[in-house]
C-alpha cells in the first residue's frame, strides 16, 4: 500500500491526556446528574465520544443546543485548567515532533481529526505550536453538527479536506471508538498508540500497535 496522506487523532494519540479528561468528567458529571461517572461508564460512554453524546448519556436525554454549549464549555474550561495545573503533562507523545518534521519535509498531506471542540483546539494549537506542522484551517473538530466516533463522519470530513481516498490513507488512533470510526470510513491502514502494545485489547483491528512515534523509523518503513 502506498500511503498518500495521514490523519491523526489528537487526545490520547498525540497528547496523552486521558487521565485529565477522566478527572474533568468525574467532577463535572456530579454537576450534571449528582453522581460521578464510574470507570465502566467512562469506558463505554466517554472515550472517543463527543461532548453532546456524553452529556446526553449523563442527563438521560438529548440536550438542547443551548444546554450542550453551556455544559460543554464549562467542562472544557475545567479540563483546560487541569492541563495548566499539571505542566509536566504538557508535551506531545514521544517522537511526534520528529515525525511531523518528516511528514512536512516529504510533503505528505496530513491533518488532525479530533473529538475536541474549537476552544480546546485553539488551546492545543497555542500550547503545542501546532501551526508549525499543520494547516489549522484543515483541522477537523467537534462543531456539534456531526456524529461522534464510532461514526466515520469525522474521518470522512478530513479525507475530503485533504482530497484523499480512504484506501490510500493512514490513521493514528488510540481508542476503540476511534479505531472503529476509521474502519467505518474504510481507512486503508490504522496504527494504534498504546503504552502496552503487547496487551492492547484491539490489536486485531489495526495494522500495528506502537508505544510512541519513535517506533516509526526515518525511512517510513513501518507504515
Amino acid at each position: 500500500m502506498n500511503i498518500q496522506g495521514i490523519i491523526f487523532d489528537f487526545n490520547g494519540t498525540l497528547f496523552e491526556d486521558s487521565k485529565l479528561h477522566e478527572m474533568a468528567w468525574i467532577e463535572y458529571s456530579k454537576i450534571l446528574r449528582g453522581s460521578s461517572f464510574t470507570y465502566d461508564e467512562m469506558q463505554k460512554y466517554m472515550f472517543g465520544r463527543s461532548n453532546k453524546e456524553i452529556i446526553a448519556y449523563a442527563i438521560g436525554r438529548v440536550p438542547t443546543d443551548e444546554e450542550c454549549l453551556k455544559w460543554a464549555e464549562e467542562k472544557e474550561a475545567y479540563y483546560r485548567d487541569l492541563v495548566l495545573k499539571n505542566p509536566e503533562c504538557i508535551h506531545l507523545t514521544e517522537g511526534a515532533e520528529e515525525f511531523f518534521d518528516y511528514v512536512c519535509e516529504n510533503n505528505i498531506p496530513h491533518t488532525i481529526a479530533t473529538g475536541s471542540e474549537k476552544t480546546n483546539v485553539d488551546f492545543f494549537i497555542k500550547i503545542f505550536n501546532l501551526d508549525k506542522w499543520f494547516d489549522v484551517n484543515k483541522i477537523v473538530y467537534d462543531d456539534y453538527t456531526m456524529e461522534g466516533k464510532p461514526s466515520p463522519e469525522i474521518y470522512l470530513r478530513a479525507l475530503n479536506l485533504l482530497g484523499l481516498r480512504p484506501e490510500d490513507t493512514l490513521v493514528f488512533e488510540d481508542s476503540y471508538s476511534g479505531i472503529t470510526a476509521a474502519r467505518n470510513a474504510k481507512i486503508g491502514k490504522i496504527i494504534a498508540i498504546n503504552n502496552e502494545p503487547e496487551t492492547f485489547e484491539h490489536k486485531d483491528k489495526v495494522y500495528k500497535v506502537i508505544k510512541n512515534f519513535n517506533e516509526l523509523n526515518e525511512n517510513f518503513q513501518l507504515i
